[in-house]
Parts: C-alpha cells; sequence; structure tokens
C-alpha cells in the first residue's frame, strides 16, 4: 500500500513540473514542439538631419512592451553617437548625442516585435487624474462655452467626446471654437484642446501615437487618436471616424502632445518608418521574450549555460526518459535485463552506430567476449585479475573490429570503438556467471532483453520531440521523478507473469 508520505512528495514534485511547464508554454509561449515558427514584425525607423557643425543630440520615442505586442529585439545603429534610453512620463525615449557633427547624419532604431493574444482590458486600479485646462479670460470662456453646448446633447463621457468631435470638425462655423484653435486647425492642436476641455468636467484623456501593424510597400506614418478614461477603462476613439480604435493593431509609440522626434544642433529632420512581416523560430522568440520578461528566471535556465555545455546536457537530460522506460519494462512488463542501467548507456552508444548496426556489433562482441571468458574461467583466476583480463580483450577485440571492418569498407564497424567498454565487461561478466548458474537459455533471454529494452530507449531517448522537451523544458524532470517513485512501491503482477501464471488464471 502507498503511504500518504510518499503521495504527497510525488504530488508535489508532479505539481512543481506541471506548474513550470504551463509558465513556460502560455507565459512565456515556449513551443512544445519542435522546429515551429511564430511570426513577428520588424519595424525600422530611419532618421536623416542635417548637421551644423556642433554638438547634436536627437530624442525619438521608441515603443515599449504592452498588453498587445511585446519587443524580443532592439537595435540602435549609429556612428560615433552616444546612445542613452530613458522612461518618461511612461514613454521610452532613446537619445543620439555627439560632441560635434557636420554634414548630413543617417540613424536607425530597429525592433523585432511579436503581437500577443490577449483579452485582458486596460485597466488600472491607480486613480486617474485629469490634466490642467490651463485656460484663462476668454479662452476659459470659450471652453466652458463649448463645453455647454455639447454636454446638452450628450449623455455620458463618451457622447460628450463625440460631440466635442463635431463641434470642431465645423470650426469655421463656431466662433468659440475658432478661437481656441487661434484659427488653424490641426490634429495635435485639436485633441489638445478637447482634452483640456473635458479636463474641466474632470474627465480624463490622452493623446496616443501609433503605426498600424500592417506591412505595406510604402513608408508608414504614425497615427493619433484620443484615449478617455470611463468604467471600462480607457477606450481608444479615432478622431475623423469617431470609431472605437483596436489597439491589438497598432503599436504605441508614445503618449501626449508631444512630437515623435526633436533636435537640437541641427536641421531638415526627416522620420522614415518601414514595416515588414517575417517568420522566426518560435524558440528564440521565447528565449529572448524569457529575457525581458523575467530576467531572474532566465539566469537560471539551461540556455544561458555555454553552448558546449547545452550540447552535453542535451544528451545527459534523455537519460531520465530512458530510465523511466527501463522501469515501465522492467517492473511493469516483466524484461529481464543484465544490469539495471546497461540498456541505457547502450543505448546512448547507439546515437552514434545507428540502431541495426550497433545491435549487430554489440552481439558480435559480447558474443566473442563470451567465449573468451568462458576459456578464462578453467584458468581459475580471481575476480578482479578476471575483470581487467576480460577489459583488455574487449579493447582489443573492438580494435581488431576496427581494424578489419575498414580493410573490408564497412565504415559502420569504425563505430564499436564509442560503445563503453567498461559495460561490455560487466555484460560479459554477468551473462557468463547466469550461464553457469541458471543455464544458457536464461543467459540468453537475459542478453536479448537488454537489446530489446536498449533498442526501445534508443528510439525513445533519439525523438527529437522529446530532445526537445526535455532540453527547453528540463521541469519535466519532476514528473518523471514523481511517476518513478509511485511506480517504485508496484508489487503487482508483472505482464510476462500473468502468462506464466495462466493456468491458475483459469483456475
Amino acid at each position: 500500500m502507498i503511504n500518504r508520505h510518499l503521495l504527497l512528495l510525488s504530488a508535489i514534485l508532479m505539481a512543481i513540473g506541471i506548474s513550470l511547464f504551463c509558465y513556460k508554454t502560455i507565459y512565456l509561449g515556449f513551443p512544445v514542439i519542435p522546429g515551429q515558427e511564430t511570426h513577428i514584425w520588424n519595424v525600422e525607423i530611419k532618421i536623416n538631419f542635417q548637421a551644423n557643425n556642433r554638438p547634436a543630440k536627437l530624442n525619438l520615442y521608441v515603443p515599449r512592451n504592452s498588453q498587445y505586442f511585446s519587443i524580443i529585439n532592439e537595435n540602435f545603429i549609429s556612428r560615433g553617437y552616444g546612445v542613452s534610453i530613458s522612461t518618461i512620463d511612461g514613454n521610452r525615449q532613446v537619445a543620439w548625442s555627439i560632441r560635434k557633427a557636420s554634414g548630413q547624419q543617417t540613424l536607425y532604431y530597429q525592433a523585432m516585435v511579436e503581437r500577443l493574444i490577449t483579452t485582458d482590458k486596460d485597466v488600472t486600479s491607480k486613480k486617474i487624474t485629469p490634466v490642467s485646462p490651463d485656460y484663462q479670460g476668454a479662452d476659459l470662456e470659450a471652453a466652458l462655452a463649448i463645453l455647454s453646448e455639447a454636454k446638452e446633447k450628450s449623455a455620458d463621457s463618451i457622447t460628450l467626446l463625440f460631440q466635442l468631435i463635431d463641434l470642431f470638425n465645423d470650426y469655421k462655423e463656431n466662433y468659440n471654437v475658432n478661437l481656441l484653435l487661434r484659427g488653424k486647425m490641426t490634429p495635435d492642436r485639436e485633441i489638445d484642446s478637447i482634452i483640456r476641455i473635458l479636463a474641466i468636467e474632470g474627465i480624463a484623456a490622452r493623446q496616443v501615437s501609433g503605426i498600424k501593424m500592417v506591412e505595406s510597400h510604402d513608408q508608414s506614418e504614425p497615427a493619433a487618436w484620443i484615449e478617455i478614461y470611463t468604467a471600462k477603462g480607457w477606450q481608444a476613439v479615432d478622431m475623423g471616424s469617431k470609431q472605437f480604435v483596436e489597439l491589438s493593431d497598432f503599436l504605441v509609440l508614445w503618449k501626449g502632445v508631444d512630437r515623435m522626434a526633436s533636435l537640437v544642433g541641427g536641421s531638415n529632420l526627416d522620420i522614415d518608418i518601414n514595416i515588414k512581416r517575417s517568420e522566426v523560430e518560435s524558440l528564440a522568440a521565447a528565449n529572448v521574450r524569457e529575457k525581458n520578461i523575467n530576467p531572474n528566471f532566465s539566469r537560471y535556465s539551461l540556455s544561458n549555460l555555454p553552448l558546449d555545455t547545452q550540447n552535453v546536457y542535451s544528451i545527459l537530460l534523455t537519460v531520465p526518459f530512458g530510465v523511466f522506460l527501463l522501469v515501465v519494462l522492467r517492473n511493469i512488463i516483466g524484461i529481464k535485463t543484465f544490469g539495471t542501467f546497461m540498456p541505457i548507456l547502450i543505448a546512448l552508444s547507439f546515437r552514434e552506430t545507428q540502431l541495426l548496426s550497433g545491435i549487430i556489433l554489440f552481439t558480435i562482441l559480447v558474443t566473442l567476449g563470451l567465449v573468451i571468458r568462458f576459456y578464462l574461467e578453467r584458468l581459475k583466476l580471481l575476480l578482479v585479475p578476471r575483470l581487467a583480463s576480460v577489459l583488455i580483450i574487449v579493447i582489443m577485440l573492438m580494435l581488431m573490429m576496427s581494424i578489419l571492418s575498414h580493410n573490408l569498407g564497412i565504415e559502420s564497424g569504425l563505430s564499436v570503438a564509442l560503445f563503453p567498454m567498461v559495460i561490455i565487461t560487466m555484460t560479459i561478466e554477468r551473462m557468463s556467471i547466469v550461464w553457469e548458474e541458471k543455464g544458457s537459455s536464461d543467459a540468453i533471454y537475459q542478453g536479448i532483453g537488454s537489446l530489446v529494452a536498449a533498442a526501445i530507449a534508443f528510439q525513445v531517448m533519439s525523438n527529437q520531440v522529446v530532445e526537445h522537451l526535455i532540453t527547453v523544458f528540463p521541469e519535466i524532470l519532476f514528473i518523471i521523478l514523481s511517476l518513478i517513485l509511485l511506480l517504485g512501491r508496484y508489487t503487482g503482477y508483472r505482464l510476462f507473469e500473468l502468462a506464466r501464471f495462466r493456468v491458475l488464471v483459469k483456475k
């Protein structure tokens, strides 16, 4: 009977493994199947300006991670410029600076952006306060008149916004609107005026600018819209169509009425934005995403090790799969093998020799070693000298097989050197003892069982999906360990024993 302590320990290990696996697959987006690709957007912002042979500084608003898009990689390309990144009022801004520059200057910002699948709303728990209206005198009276006229035809903050948009669209027919705009209508001035009028009513609003993530052969232009805060959170409205903006289609660049870029020490500033959609391996994107979202978690992941160490563990981590399979084969099915983990080590050598040639070479090597081992039995040697002699003979047989196969043009025979010689020596010793104690049939049966177990383990351990899963999700080891602990208390019949005791079953 399985005790509670074992059940609790297995449940904890299982919970840890499944939790980490779900966290990496669902939240970080690690692929479960190897070779998967994900859609990403390559965003390039090209800045050209004319330097005036004096210190120059360029500030540019750049995107940041949001609930709809994640920046998985970005580069700031310039020659001789210093680069610094800061966050101001929730906006990311990069500053290029140089002590002295002259002539035409070109700077680049490049980013790889991934669209996120989310249904979360942009609702914040902190208190939102409107901006200061900052109207005085005649401007204040005009703003109050516009607000009063719009309120008469509205029922809530959204319809109030729509009425204000209509009034500003007919600014030539409305003296108060014309006064606030100073007779000149621009999108930025319109949005700024509406935000300040809403602030008089105590309604928070803000201007947001971004680029629509649609691949086009032409250059992209930043689009501006107004966001108003309601009980449902921030809601985006397009000023031209008075339609709600689908923010999942836009990469936000900055929030506020500022310009996208500001230049000191130069002239003729020109900004080009290009967007291109491409494919990238999902695993590479997930690794970068992990470093951005949770750098501490990434620091202790397998991908943070040197490449040569990763290559070693990509093989070693498949051993627990083979061990679990061997436990099932021995304790549940009832296959007998020589030694506990000898088939797993043989399966590892099959990775280099391939399965069929590996089985043939292993059979020949063990057969020849067994014949010599029976001859040594007549010499009445002690255990350690006998094992040492068999080891040396095994090495000599491996050398002879390699030389012979090379002369015969059978290059697969050269891979016999990859077999673990100590394990083969112990296999020969164990098989000879079983042969003497239980007979040849039992020894051959266990030898065949060892090869069958090694072949099955090789098929599992060399599977690309298994290698991918255990390398990307090493927390699966917790799950395997919990299952082995549960199997460790299994004392029922093995499948082969059911056939052995079938007479009792019939009775």
